[in-house]
């Protein structure tokens, strides 16, 4: 692949603003000097000083897109730099990953070429390389399990069997739960040896499943001897987490024979600690083809997760095929320079979109059914919606003022309006598709993040906020979400939601299901307030937060550096009192994707932090060991 004709070099430096300034250096390596154009990059650190720029010309920002130009009558001749400042910014850069993501030139003639982007170096204070994040680790007792059990007293034998196979005369069912995970562990670890086997081998060791009625569904137990294993089962559930803590034992004992074993007696007695052990994924920022989907469902299933959020829209893109309007998936999603959707978040000069097909939800639902994952889709709504209402105009009211407020991602007037009726025959019609494509018992639908002052510019909501005695922006939220609560229920599903469903008077807590993520105090309020709660605070369990304060250390800051040693130690139960435990569900880790631009940044910032989140979904309290844990993580999958 040939390499841009131009890079932009950056720099922050603490001084020269409120909070600091970059230092842009763009170098023409092209044979041609470029005249009459202009620089466009994406950053999450935006501009909101226009006139706070030296040698350059502010000349367009939506959101995370920016654009400059160079003094009039500016020509930047082959070998040499251009460079400008800019000082108008909306908060510091703390870390790498605060300047430009991504840029390119557009010319005079409307061409548009790709530009490279280094990484934003620091000025006046030490730039410091990131942190070790594990320890070497420590084990107790040499057995390789993710997340370890509630109760373990098993002996470890000096070598291991090549693999389990059943029992003569096992079950189809049973057979057919050793296929699903012989497929689930050649899938994750292409290159090792599959610890079961359906066909018996003499160097092997035999497996009897039977399932036990007095264990709960998702409950296991299993007993070793030299001659076999055995596996009870409370439900289909159970049966797969016995078979994958068994393929994990088997496997880390062939993989580092130095510190694992297989159990040559004793025994393991499992459950899990919460029912709701979740992990969302955000496919609106960046867009995941369906075989890295398939491959997170993969994961979470081995590490005995069953709730995947899929946060299918938000303002950057509508991801989920809607075939009553398909303009949600053909204008919704594509962003290029010249397109009503700008580029955002790391998007260059070539125009970038996806989507999924109603026929790809089935095949990644089905497959998450197969492996005992619930899949609960999100459609983010009323705010986040920059996308839909470009892709479909007249879901707003047209005698609104633009730019009458702005999300705090620095959208304007991104949500839907509650005052016009298009809005609910829309979702009505969104409603009914997702319905017949998920059968998750809950549905999703957002709530987060409307701005304060969101539609009081619109003639038509102040209409009816005066007809209902609606007083400011979050009694039309609440109005509006109470419609969407209604819809849900008689399409027999739940509503599930982030914390701010609970704002401007809320919604029926019955069926209702609220996600706390702005800080764990939030969960015990909304407990009290009658919600079920699951915990997923930015503070813990945000898999985009940095992970040090170095400089070096990718990922976002806005809710504070969080190392995997914190993630690992949160308990979400925290202060919870005792007579509201009853409602907390569970927790979730929640992959955000704004800084996600490659496997590689996706690898670093979710691994090891999302097996710690497993460990706290699924391991009680007390048998938590954070050494333990760092020595075993290594032998997680990645995507």
């Amino acid at each position: 692949m040939q390499s841009a004709s131009y890079r932009l070099e950056s720099t922050w430096q603490p001084d020269g603003g409120p909070h600091g300034r970059f230092t842009f250096a763009l170098f023409n390596l092209s044979d041609a000097p470029i005249e009459g154009f202009t620089i466009v990059y994406t950053s999450l650190t935006r501009v909101i000083d226009r006139e706070a720029c030296e040698n350059a010309v502010f000349v367009k920002r939506d959101a995370n897109y920016h654009e400059f130009a160079p003094p009039a009558g500016f020509s930047l001749v082959p070998g040499a730099t251009w460079t400008f400042t800019v000082s108008g910014l909306h908060r510091k850069a703390v870390h790498c990953t605060d300047g430009a993501k991504s840029a390119y030139l557009t010319l005079s003639d409307g061409r548009h070429l790709p530009v490279a982007v280094s990484d934003l170096l620091l000025e006046g204070r030490v730039s410091g390389p990131p942190p070790a994040l594990l320890p070497e680790g420590k084990l107790d007792l040499p057995f390789a399990l993710q997340p370890w059990p509630r109760q373990i007293n098993a002996e470890p034998g000096d070598g291991f069997p090549v693999c389990l196979y059943p029992a003569s005369g096992a079950s189809m069912e049973d057979l057919r739960a050793i296929d699903t995970v012989i497929a689930l562990f050649r899938r994750l670890f292409e290159a090792d040896h599959a610890p079961l086997s359906l066909m018996p081998n003499s160097q092997g060791r035999v497996l009897h499943l039977k399932q036990d009625a007095t264990l709960a569904p998702e409950a296991y137990a299993l007993s070793f001897s030299a001659d076999d294993v055995r596996l009870s089962f409370g439900g289909t559930a159970g049966r797969q987490y016995g078979l994958t803590a068994l393929a994990q034992l088997l496997n880390g004992a062939r993989r580092a024979p130095e510190k694992f074993r297989f159990p040559v007696g004793g025994t393991i007695s499992d459950a899990p600690r919460y029912s709701w052990r979740g992990c969302h994924l955000d496919v609106s920022r960046q867009f995941y083809p369906v075989a890295d989907v398939v491959r997170l469902v993969d994961i979470l299933a081995w590490f005995k997760l069953n709730i995947f959020h899929w946060h299918l829209t938000d303002d950057e893109a509508w991801r989920l095929e809607i075939k009553a309007y398909p303009e949600l998936t053909t204008v919704g999603v594509l962003r290029s320079p010249d397109g009503p959707l700008l580029p955002q978040l790391g998007n260059g000069a070539d125009p970038v979109g996806g989507f999924y097909t109603q026929d790809d939800v089935r095949a990644i639902v089905g497959h998450a059914s197969a492996l005992n994952v619930e899949i609960v889709p999100e459609i983010d709504i009323p705010g986040h919606n920059a996308a839909t209402l470009v892709a479909l105009r007249d879901l707003s009211d047209g005698q609104e003022a633009p730019e009458s407020y702005h999300s705090v991602q620095g959208y304007a007037n991104n949500a839907l309006n509650p005052a016009v009726p298009f809005t609910y025959a829309f979702l009505e019609k969104v409603l009914d598709e997702m319905v017949a494509l998920f059968p998750s018992s809950y549905i999703h639908i957002g709530g987060d993040e409307v701005a304060d002052g969101s539609w009081l510019a619109s003639p038509m909501a102040r209409k009816l906020m005066e007809q209902e005695g609606i007083s400011g922006t979050f009694g039309l939220q609440s109005y509006f979400l109470k419609q969407i609560k209604a819809m849900l229920t008689t399409r027999g599903k739940k509503l599930a939601g982030w914390n701010e469903v609970a704002h401007g008077g809320g919604v029926d807590t019955d069926g209702t299901l609220l996600m706390a993520w702005q800080s764990p105090e939030v969960g015990i309020e909304l407990a009290r307030e009658g919600y079920e709660v699951v915990m997923t605070p930015g503070q813990a369990y945000y898999l985009d937060m940095v992970q040090g304060e170095e400089w070096q250390e990718p990922g976002a800051s806005w809710a504070g550096t969080v190392p995997p040693a914190h993630t690992y130690a949160y308990e979400a139960e925290g202060d919870f009192p005792e007579e509201l435990k009853h409602r907390l569900k569970g927790v979730q880790a929640c992959i955000w994707s704004e800084h996600f631009l490659s496997r590689g940044y996706f690898n670093r910032l979710v691994f090891p932090r999302l097996p710690a989140i497993a460990e706290a979904a699924w391991t009680p309290k007390s048998e938590k060991n954070w050494l333990r844990f760092a020595a075993i993580v290594g032998l997680s999958p990645k995507l």
